[in-house]
C-alpha cells in the first residue's frame, strides 16, 4: 500500500395536469422563516413529522442550539407566545396542551430533527435491520472466473492487497486504478479469491450496462445480475403551491429491466454465488424480506396440491391469469394443466400437470415454441411484485393508515384547512378501497412504512436487507457514486413534504424515500472504493491509504500533456483535428456550455471536419449510439462537457483537447482534469492539449498527478 503524495484535496417531459382551483394558502412567511433554519441543519437528517402533538416530547436548551431552532422555539417542546402569534395562531393559556394547525406543524418538526439523528432511536443506539434468509435451494457453487488473461502490471500486487485486508476484516479498502489499467478484471479475481457475494456499484446507468456486460463474460457460470431503475421515464408526483399546480405521477416501466431486478433480490436468497451490478437507485425502497420471502411458495412434484388453491396463491402474488398472451408475470389453465411464466425469466416458463389432487409433473417449457427442456422435481415461484404484502398484514396496515388519516383529518379541520382536508380524505380512502379489493393501488409504495412494519423514521427495506452478511461492495467510480448517495434525500424529502402539507398524501409518504448517507454507512459490508481520482471521504475512511494500480498490463504509459494559449483555441483545435483524423484517430473536446458545444460543432462542421456534440439533452441511448459511430469511424470529432469522463473507453481516441482549461470551478477541477486526461490514455499516440492563458492550481496537480504516473509507467 502506498501513501497518496499529499492530503486529499478539497472537494421534459413533465404533464403539469392542472389541480382543481383549491383556495390554498401557500405558507405564511413567518413559518418559512421559522422552517428554513430548522431544514438547513437537518434536513438529511429528518425522517417523517409525528403530526400527533399529544406524543411529542419537549426540546432541551442543548438540542434547541444544536438544530439551530433559534428563538421561535422554547425548552420544552412549545412555541413561544410571540412565535405563536407570528405564524397565525392565538395563544392562550391552554395552547401548549391543545397545539394544532400550524403550530403543531412546526412543533412536529422539533421532533422530527431529534428523531431524525441517525444514531437515536428510544434513546437507543441505531442498528441496521439485518432480517432473517431463507434456506438457499441452489446454494454452494463457487464462482469461477473465465478469462484468457492473466494479472499483468499493477494488478498481481493489487489483488494480493485487496485478498489481505478482506481476510483481516478491514471495513474500508482504496483501489487507486488509472484508466485502462483493468480495474474490473482486479474486481473480478478478488471475488473470485475470496469467493464472497459482491454488489458492484456504478454511478449510473450506462456504465452499469458496461460492468454488467464484462462480469457477464467474466463469470459465465455464475449468477451475474442487474439492478437499476426500470424506469424508462419517469415525473415523480409534485405539487407547487405557488402556482398551484399539482403534477401527477407518470412513468414507462421497461419490462426487460424489471425482470432483471427480480431476478438479483431471487438470485441473492436463493444462491452463494451472486454479483449484482447495481447504480445508486439500489439505495431506493422496495419491498422488504419477510414480505418478499413469505409470499412465495414451492410446488413439489407428488405432492397434494388443489388446483384451485395453486390458481389462488398465484393471483395473491400479483400474477395475471390470460388466455393467449402468455407473457413474463402470467399464467395460464389448460384442463388439468397450469402453465406460471415466472417474474425473473425471460424465455422459461414452467408447466405444472395434476392428477386430481396431486401434482403429477413439473416440467420446463420454452414458451415461445411450447417445447419441454428439462422435467423438475419442484420449483419455488416468487412474488411478480417487489411490493406485495400477505393478506393480514395488508388488513392490519390498512388498518393503521386510516387511523392516521383520522389523525391527520382533525389536525387539518382544527388549523382550518378545509380544502386540504377534503382532498386527502378523498385520495386515501380511494387508496384503501383498492388495496382492500386488489391488494394493490397506483402509489401503493407511499404507505410502505405500514406494510413493511417499519417505526416512522426508520429507513425502508432496500436492495443491503438482500445482501448476505459476508457480501463485499465495490464502489465502481467512488469518486461520483458515493457522493450521488448522499445527495438522494434532501431533495425526496422536500418534495413529499410539500405533497404531504397540502393534502396529496399522508405524511408517512415522507418514509417511502432512499437511505440516508449514514443509514447506508451503517448498512454497508466490507466496502472497495475503486477510482482513478478517489475523492475525500473515501480517503479519509482508510487514513489516506490506497492500493495502487498504475502500470498497465498492455504497458501503455499516460499521455503527454501539453499547453497552448487559449486566444487562438478553436483555430488551433481545427488543424489538430484535421491531422488527427488523417491518421486514423478520433478526438474528444470539452468545452464549458451547451451552447459553446453547439456553436463550436456547427464551425467545425462549417469548416469541413465530420463532428457531432453530446451533452445532457442528449437521450442515453442516443449517447450510446454516438459513441459507437465514433468507434466505427462516422464521425472524427465529438464535442462534449461533462459526459466524456469515467468509463468512455475509446482506444480510437488520439487526441483530447480541454479548452478554458484555465476556468477554475467544478468543470475544471483536478478530479474532472485527471478523468478527462485518462480517455486519451488507451492509446499508444495518444495526446492530451490544455488550452490556457495561465496555469492554475488544479491544472499543475493534474499535469503533476498525471507526470507522477507516467514516472511509474515507465
Amino acid at each position: 500500500m502506498a501513501k497518496p503524495p499529499g492530503k486529499p484535496k478539497d472537494p421534459a417531459r413533465p404533464t403539469r395536469a392542472k389541480a382543481a382551483k383549491p383556495e390554498v394558502a401557500p405558507l405564511a412567511p413567518h413559518l418559512v422563516q421559522l422552517l428554513n433554519p430548522a431544514l438547513a441543519p437537518g434536513f438529511g437528517e429528518a425522517p417523517q413529522a409525528a403530526y400527533d402533538a399529544s406524543s411529542i416530547h419537549g426540546l432541551d436548551e442543548e438540542d434547541i442550539e444544536k438544530y439551530g431552532l433559534g428563538e421561535g422555539f422554547q425548552a420544552g417542546g412549545a412555541t413561544s407566545a410571540s412565535a405563536a402569534q407570528n405564524i397565525g395562531g392565538a395563544t392562550s393559556g391552554s395552547a401548549a396542551q391543545n397545539i394544532g394547525g400550524v403550530e403543531a406543524t412546526a412543533d412536529s418538526l422539533a421532533q422530527l430533527l431529534r428523531l431524525g439523528d441517525p444514531n437515536i432511536r428510544d434513546q437507543k443506539p441505531w442498528t441496521p435491520h439485518r432480517p432473517e434468509r431463507p434456506a438457499k435451494s441452489e446454494g454452494g457453487v463457487r464462482f469461477d472466473l473465465v478469462s484468457e488473461y492473466t494479472p499483468k502490471g499493477d494488478q498481481p500486487a493489487a489483488i494480493e492487497e485487496l485478498v489481505k485486508g478482506i481476510a483481516a476484516q478491514e471495513r474500508d479498502q482504496v483501489l487507486l486504478g488509472v484508466t485502462g489499467s483493468g480495474k474490473t478484471f482486479t474486481m473480478a479475481s478478488v471475488i473470485e479469491r475470496v469467493q464472497r457475494p459482491a454488489l458492484i456499484l456504478a454511478p449510473n446507468k450506462t456504465l452499469a450496462a458496461q460492468l454488467f456486460g464484462e462480469f457477464k463474460s467474466f463469470f459465465p457460470n455464475n449468477a451475474v445480475e442487474y439492478f437499476v431503475s426500470y424506469y424508462d421515464y419517469y415525473q415523480p408526483e409534485a405539487y407547487v403551491p405557488r402556482s398551484d399546480t399539482y403534477i401527477e405521477k407518470e412513468s414507462s416501466v421497461n419490462e426487460q429491466i424489471d425482470r432483471m431486478r427480480h431476478a438479483a433480490t431471487r438470485a441473492l436468497l436463493e444462491r452463494d454465488d451472486v454479483i449484482i451490478v447495481a447504480s445508486v437507485s439500489c439505495i431506493y425502497g422496495i419491498g422488504s424480506v419477510e414480505t418478499y420471502t413469505a409470499m412465495t411458495f414451492s410446488v413439489t412434484l407428488g405432492e397434494k396440491l388443489e388446483q384451485r388453491q395453486l390458481v389462488t396463491d398465484l393471483v395473491a402474488l400479483h400474477y395475471r391469469r390470460i388466455g393467449a398472451d402468455f407473457t413474463r408475470g402470467t399464467f395460464r389453465v389448460r384442463g388439468d394443466t397450469v402453465d406460471i411464466f415466472p417474474a425473473h425469466y425471460e424465455d422459461r416458463a414452467w408447466r405444472i400437470s395434476f392428477f386430481g389432487d396431486e401434482v403429477e409433473s413439473i416440467s420446463e417449457f420454452d414458451p415461445l415454441t411450447g417445447k419441454k427442456t428439462v422435467d423438475l422435481e419442484f420449483v419455488k415461484v416468487y412474488a411478480n411484485s417487489h411490493y406485495v404484502t400477505p393478506r393480514p398484514t395488508l388488513l392490519q396496515s390498512i388498518k393503521a393508515i386510516k387511523e392516521e388519516l383520522r389523525a391527520r383529518l382533525d389536525e387539518l379541520h382544527r388549523s382550518g384547512r378545509l380544502v386540504e382536508a377534503q382532498r386527502l380524505e378523498q385520495r386515501t380512502r380511494f387508496d384503501i378501497e383498492m388495496m382492500e379489493a386488489t391488494g394493490s393501488c397506483a402509489g401503493v409504495e407511499n404507505y410502505s412504512r405500514y406494510l413493511t412494519g417499519r417505526r416512522p423514521g426508520e429507513p425502508p427495506p432496500t436492495l443491503f436487507e438482500y445482501l448476505p452478511d459476508n457480501a463485499l461492495v465495490f464502489a465502481d467510480e467512488s469518486h461520483v457514486s458515493i457522493p450521488q448517495i448522499g445527495a438522494m434525500y434532501k431533495g425526496d424529502f422536500r418534495r413529499k413534504a410539500t405533497l404531504a402539507e397540502y393534502g396529496f398524501r399522508l405524511p408517512s409518504c415522507m418514509d417511502n424515500r432512499p437511505l440516508r448517507f449514514e443509514e447506508w454507512d451503517a448498512m454497508r459490508p466490507q466496502t472497495v472504493s475503486v477510482s482513478a481520482t478517489p475523492g475525500n471521504w473515501e480517503l479519509n475512511q482508510t487514513g489516506g491509504v490506497f492500493v495502487e494500480q498504475v502500470i498497465r498490463p498492455t504497458g501503455l504509459i499516460d499521455p503527454i500533456v501539453e499547453v497552448r494559449p487559449a486566444r487562438a483555441q478553436v483555430d488551433d483545435l481545427l488543424d489538430e483535428a484535421r491531422a488527427t483524423a488523417q491518421i486514423g484517430y478520433r478526438s474528444l473536446v470539452t468545452v464549458l456550455t451547451k451552447r459553446m458545444a453547439e456553436d463550436l460543432t456547427e464551425y467545425l462542421h462549417e469548416n469541413g471536419v465530420r463532428v457531432r456534440y453530446m451533452h445532457s439533452d442528449i437521450d442515453t441511448i442516443e449517447r450510446i449510439e454516438i459513441i459507437r459511430d465514433l468507434r466505427l469511424g462516422a464521425f472524427d470529432v465529438l464535442v462534449g462537457i461533462n459526459l466524456l469522463r469515467e468509463g468512455l473507453d475509446i482506444p480510437e481516441c488520439g487526441l483530447v483537447a480541454i479548452l478554458d482549461a484555465d476556468k477554475e470551478g467544478f468543470l475544471r477541477s483536478e478530479t474532472s482534469l485527471v478523468q478527462t486526461i485518462g480517455r486519451a490514455a488507451r492509446n499508444v499516440d495518444g495526446r492530451v492539449i490544455l488550452y490556457a492563458d495561465q496555469i492554475t492550481g488544479s491544472m499543475k496537480r493534474a499535469m503533476d498527478e498525471t507526470d507522477r504516473r507516467r514516472a511509474k509507467q515507465e
